[in-house]
């Protein structure tokens, strides 16, 4: 009989130690499907996957902010220097050689160095960046700098035009009435600009507008080609700089600016190079600060902080660097504000609904509990 009992015994020991070692392993299978399902967020070459929602839409915001203030502000100061206003072009060359460089180190540190999408695409890329940064950087010699920024909020009026004229898309209100407060404060900051300050030019105005129609068609090739060929970001990088470097090299070489862009950069070596390398490597860290957002919180949370950040850039610049004022700046900044929020709106109804609805529930729960505890109170006394 004591043994029939032991051996029972055992077998309930041996059962309840297989039932934990399965819940074990069941706790392990959900721990590793929760962080198959959880997407790797890098502060740069920083794994911050494993902190809160919170902490890494602060650390990622804080570096953007960062990174991006400082490209700003040293951009505006390198043009500072009135010789070297005509050398925009020379500055892209600088920036360019620094990416490439940067792509080709981050793909030595990934060991990735497969190329996915093919040399044409690359090609047409590489025009499309050049055109972006290139015309973008020369303006800033010809424009005073918060209209150049306010100019680059506004890709979305040549996205929209382009798609209408070539596809033939039909737009809702929202996002016609977004395009249209584009516009309108865009006109407004433009005039208000021209009237006040004595460094605008209608061919800066030229050169953001053309910058601006090459960077609405970037972002659809760059998509099409990293969906197709499921190429990574640092690949996009590297080639597309690579080539860029060479497009800029050639035609600078053709039209006989390189040397005398290069003897006055010679001259000036701490405010061209000096600047021009932090100014390149800000830029490189904050784009992948971006993409690491954009994974880490959508892109919605993303537009939003870059908008944020593009607002203060143009705040900084007026207390950094002495520039005549107008309230114009403000209401036709703010008419560009609504339009890109209009366009976020429209592209994000449901969410953004869901959102602002929780907010007020949130605020009305408080409301009431503070009004009952406070005529719980007043019973009290």
């Amino acid at each position: 009989m004591t043994r029939y009992m032991s051996a029972s015994d055992s077998l309930r020991q041996k059962i309840a130690v297989d039932s934990a070692c399965v819940i074990k392993m069941d706790e392990k299978v959900d721990k590793t499907n929760k962080d198959l399902d959880r997407p790797v967020v890098k502060l740069w070459f920083v794994d911050i996957s494993d902190f809160g929602r919170t902490s890494q839409f602060l650390l990622l915001s804080s570096a953007i902010f960062v990174a991006y203030l400082i490209y700003g502000y040293l951009q505006e100061l390198i043009f500072r220097l009135k010789e070297f206003r005509p050398f925009g072009w020379y500055l892209t060359l600088v920036q360019f050689l620094c990416y490439l460089i940067f792509g080709l180190l981050e793909m030595y540190v990934r060991k990735n160095f497969t190329r996915k999408i093919p040399l044409k695409t690359y090609a047409l890329l590489a025009f499309l960046t050049v055109a972006t940064m290139g015309l973008s950087n020369t303006s800033v010699g010809y424009l005073n700098y918060p209209t150049q920024v306010i100019f680059k909020c506004c890709k979305l009026i040549p996205v929209m035009v382009g798609s209408i004229l070539i596809q033939g898309r039909r737009y809702n209100c929202l996002d016609v009435s977004a395009m249209l407060s584009m516009v309108i404060g865009l006109i407004l900051f433009t005039l208000a600009d021209s009237s006040v300050s004595p460094n605008f030019n209608t061919y800066g105005v030229i050169l953001i507008s053309l910058a601006l129609c090459a960077d609405g068609a970037i972002g659809n090739v760059q998509e099409k080609a990293m969906k197709q060929h499921e190429a990574s970001n640092t690949e996009i990088v590297f080639y597309s700089y690579g080539i860029g470097f060479f497009y800029i090299l050639v035609g600078l070489v053709i039209s006989g600016n390189f040397f005398p862009a290069f003897e006055f950069c010679r001259q000036h070596p701490v405010q061209t190079y000096g600047y021009g390398l932090l100014f390149s490597i800000s830029g490189y860290i904050g784009v992948a600060f971006v993409l690491s957002l954009v994974k880490a919180s959508g892109a919605l949370i993303a537009v939003t902080v870059t908008t944020c950040r593009k607002a203060v850039t143009i705040v900084l610049s007026f207390l950094f660097f002495s520039k005549p004022f107008t309230f114009q700046y403000v209401w036709s900044g703010l008419l560009v504000v609504i339009g890109i929020y209009l366009n976020v709106y429209s592209k994000n109804r449901t969410s953004m609904d869901q959102v602002m609805l929780d907010t007020f529930t949130r605020m009305q729960t408080c409301f009431r509990s503070k009004r009952t505890s406070y005529r719980n109170t007043l019973t009290e006394v």
